[in-house]
C-alpha cells in the first residue's frame, strides 16, 4: 500500500491533474449557492420570498433541482447552426473562466501555479471567454445570438483597457506581477491594504476595476449581451440542457474570479484585517473566500438596483470616463512612488 501511494505521488501527471481539478471543489458548490443566493437577494429587495419549498429551509436545494433538470434535458442543436462551433463554444467559455483560477492565490499555502507573471496570465487567459461568446453567437445562426455576441466582444475589448490600467497602479507600487508578492506586500492590519494606500489613487483604481469588471462579466448595468428585453437571451438563446448549464457555470465562475482578483490586489488577499490575529493557512483561505463572496454580493446587489445602460452610454462610460480616470490613477501613483524613492 505504501509503495502504491509513493508511485501515485511521484506520478507528476496525476498530481497536476488533481491540482487542476481542485478549484472545481469550490466553483461548482459556489455556483449552486450563488444562483440560490441571487434569487433570495432579488426576492427580498422586491419584497418577495423567493424559493421556499424545495429542500425545506428557504428552498435551499432549488438550484440543485434545476441542475438535475438541465442535465436530463435533450441536447438540441438548431438545424442551420454550425454544429462544431456550436458544441465547442460553451467549453471555450468555461475554459477561459476556469484557466484563470490557476494563478489565483487562495491562501499562503495553496496556489495552483505560482508564476512570476501571474496577474498578466490571468488578464490574458480570461480574454479567451470573448472568443467562446463570439463562437456561440455566430454558430447559433440566430440574429439575437449574433447581436449579443457582437455586443459582448465590443464591451469586453473596451473594458479590458481600464481593467488593465487600474491593475497597473498596484503593479507599480509592488514592482511585480506575482500575486503572492502583491498579497505579501499588504500583510499586517487592515490599513496596510492597498485600497487604503496612496489615497486617493489606489482607491480610485479599485473602484474603476470593480466597475469595469462588471462589464467584463456581463453583469448589470452592463448586461447588454444578454439583454432579455431586447435580445431574448443574447448569445445563449439557442442553448439548452448541459451546454446552457456550462455557460451558466462559467458566468458565476467569472464573477468570483474578478472578485478574487480585486480581493488579492486591493483588499489584502488572504491576510487577516487584524494583522497576525486570526491568521494562518486555513483562516487565510476563509478570509480570501469571504472577501470574494462579499464582492460577489455587491455585484448581485447592483444587478437588482441599477437599470441597464444603452449601448452608447456603455461605450461613453468605458472610453470617456473609466479610461481617463485610470490614467490619472497611474500618473498619480507613479509620481507618489517617484517622490517616495
Amino acid at each position: 500500500m505504501k509503495e502504491l501511494l509513493l508511485n501515485i505521488l511521484h506520478n507528476e501527471i496525476l498530481v497536476y491533474s488533481l491540482m487542476a481539478i481542485l478549484p472545481l471543489v469550490w466553483i461548482i458548490p459556489f455556483a449552486l449557492f450563488a444562483v440560490w443566493w441571487e434569487r433570495k437577494i432579488s426576492a427580498h429587495m422586491q419584497d418577495r420570498l423567493g424559493p421556499m419549498r424545495t429542500g425545506g429551509w428557504h428552498g435551499w436545494s432549488q438550484t440543485i433541482a434545476d441542475i438535475l433538470k438541465l442535465i436530463q434535458k435533450e441536447d438540441i442543436i438548431p438545424s442551420a447552426a454550425d454544429r462544431k462551433l456550436f458544441n465547442l463554444a460553451p467549453f471555450v467559455v468555461f475554459t477561459g473562466s476556469y484557466a484563470a483560477f490557476a494563478a489565483i492565490p487562495f491562501s499562503a499555502a495553496y496556489i495552483g501555479s505560482e508564476i512570476n507573471i501571474g496577474l498578466f496570465y490571468v488578464i490574458a487567459v480570461s480574454s479567451l471567454v470573448v472568443v467562446g461568446l463570439l463562437m456561440a453567437g455566430w454558430a447559433s445562426n440566430n440574429k439575437w445570438s449574433l447581436f449579443g455576441a457582437m455586443r459582448s466582444a465590443a464591451q469586453i475589448v473596451s473594458y479590458e483597457i481600464p481593467v488593465a490600467v487600474a491593475l497597473l497602479s498596484v503593479i507599480m507600487v509592488v514592482g511585480s506581477f506575482d500575486l503572492q508578492e502583491i498579497i505579501g506586500a499588504q500583510s499586517g492590519p487592515i490599513w496596510n491594504w492597498f485600497v487604503f494606500q496612496k489615497f486617493p489613487f489606489l482607491f480610485m483604481a479599485f473602484v474603476i476595476y470593480f466597475v469595469a469588471s462588471l462589464a467584463e462579466v456581463n453583469r448589470t448595468p452592463f448586461d447588454l449581451p444578454e439583454a432579455e428585453s431586447e435580445l431574448v437571451a443574447g448569445y445563449h438563446t439557442e442553448y439548452a440542457g448541459m451546454k446552457f448549464a456550462l455557460l451558466f457555470l462559467a458566468e458565476y465562475a467569472n464573477m468570483f474570479a474578478v472578485a478574487a482578483i480585486a480581493s488579492a490586489l486591493f483588499l489584502g488577499g488572504w491576510n487577516s484585517p487584524f494583522g497576525e490575529f486570526l491568521s494562518g493557512p486555513i483562516l487565510g483561505l476563509l478570509w480570501f473566500l469571504g472577501k470574494g463572496v462579499a464582492l460577489v454580493f455587491v455585484q448581485m446587489w447592483l444587478r437588482w438596483t441599477l437599470p441597464r445602460l444603452r449601448v452608447d452610454q456603455l461605450m461613453y462610460v468605458g472610453w470617456k470616463v473609466l479610461i481617463p480616470f485610470s490614467f490619472v490613477c497611474v500618473i498619480g501613483v507613479g509620481l507618489w512612488v517617484l517622490m517616495a524613492r
